[in-house]
Parts: C-alpha cells; sequence; structure tokens
C-alpha cells in the first residue's frame, strides 16, 4: 500500500484522522455540525477554568475556548505530534497564551488527579484504541463535579452511539449530566461525582 493509500484509507475509515489531512478539519462548514461557541456553551466553562481537549488535532475549537477562559489554562493534547505542532502553530499566529501542550500515550494521561474542570473530545473517542484506559484516566484527572463532554457526529467512521459512549464512561463512576442534539450527532455531559 502506497502512502497516499494510507492516508486515504486513514481518512475514510475507522482509527486516527492523518496528520497530512489535517486541514480539512480547520474547515469552516464544520460550523454546521458545531461550532465552538456552539462547544462553549456546552460545556459550563468559567472565566478561570482548567479545560482539557483530548484529541485537539489542529485546534479547530482551541482558540474559542481559550478566549473563553482568560483566567484559566487549556490543555491541548494528542497522540500525533504532528497535530500538536499544527495547533501550536495556531495559537501562535492567534497569540492566544493560556494554553499548554501534551503528547498523550495510548492508554494514559499525564496529568496530576483532580486536575480538570472540564474535559471535552470532538469526535475522538472512537479513535481511541483503549476507550475504556482512557475513560479511567480522564475520570482520574477530572476534579470532582468536573464534566467530561464527548461530541460525537453522523457519517464520522469512528462514530460512536451514545449508548456505547455510556458503556465506556458509565462504569467508571461517571453519571450522565445531559445531552445536546439527537440521534447520531450530539453532544453528551457526564460529571463526576
Amino acid at each position: 500500500m502506497t502512502d497516499r493509500q494510507n492516508v486515504f484509507q486513514r481518512l475514510v475509515g475507522k482509527g486516527l484522522y492523518p496528520s497530512q489531512m489535517a486541514w480539512m478539519l480547520l474547515l469552516p462548514f464544520r460550523n454546521l455540525y458545531l461550532s465552538p461557541a456552539k462547544l462553549a456553551s456546552r460545556l459550563g466553562l468559567k472565566d478561570d477554568s482548567i479545560v482539557l481537549e483530548l484529541g485537539c488535532g489542529p485546534g479547530y475549537f482551541s482558540p474559542f475556548i481559550a478566549k473563553r477562559i482568560p483566567k484559566g489554562k487549556l490543555y491541548l493534547a494528542d497522540i500525533q505530534p504532528e497535530m500538536l505542532e499544527k495547533a501550536r502553530k495556531r495559537m501562535d499566529q492567534k497569540g492566544i497564551k493560556n494554553v499548554e501542550l501534551s503528547l498523550t500515550e495510548k492508554d494514559s494521561l499525564p496529568f496530576p488527579d483532580n486536575h480538570f474542570d472540564v474535559i471535552y473530545l470532538v469526535t475522538v473517542l472512537g479513535e481511541i484504541s483503549e476507550p475504556n484506559s482512557y475513560a479511567t484516566e480522564m475520570f482520574r484527572v477530572l476534579k470532582p463535579n468536573g464534566i467530561v463532554s464527548i461530541s460525537e457526529q453522523a457519517g464520522d467512521p469512528d462514530s460512536l452511539s451514545l449508548a456505547n459512549v455510556e458503556k465506556i464512561l458509565l462504569p467508571t463512576g461517571f453519571h450522565l449530566n445531559q445531552v445536546f442534539g439527537k440521534g447520531r450527532t450530539y453532544t453528551a455531559d457526564f460529571i463526576k461525582i
């Protein structure tokens, strides 16, 4: 299989989104599905929130979220160093300083216990090879009463139904708090009690 075929297969199939196609994740048509403003309204952010974006890719949502928490901090995490570099460049170009980047592992998060107020993933959970390990790690690094927000989109090859997301998060100790949207395109907020 050639590199081009491999990239195309990753683009349309299951698995990590190819970093070579990251520019597609920055196209404005994504606003039709979920705009950064709509996502922010679903996260219950405060101006001093400590937030983790897991699977940030090139940082489509990141600038808007970082600006909504001017006294807080946004941590951008991805398993692909190439995606983190694209996100760093995007944040630098926009002059955003309240951001820290972290390379993650396939089954662990490099953060202390009870650190984040909010963790969000947009069309990412289905790409994670060890989602149950990540659920345990998200529970560990989230503060009590913190929110894990999972957004999924119909048509994404890695999209998970709400029932599948619940099967991953509920056994860890999360409780479903609220759902926005319907069908296969939704945001589900889970709370750590």
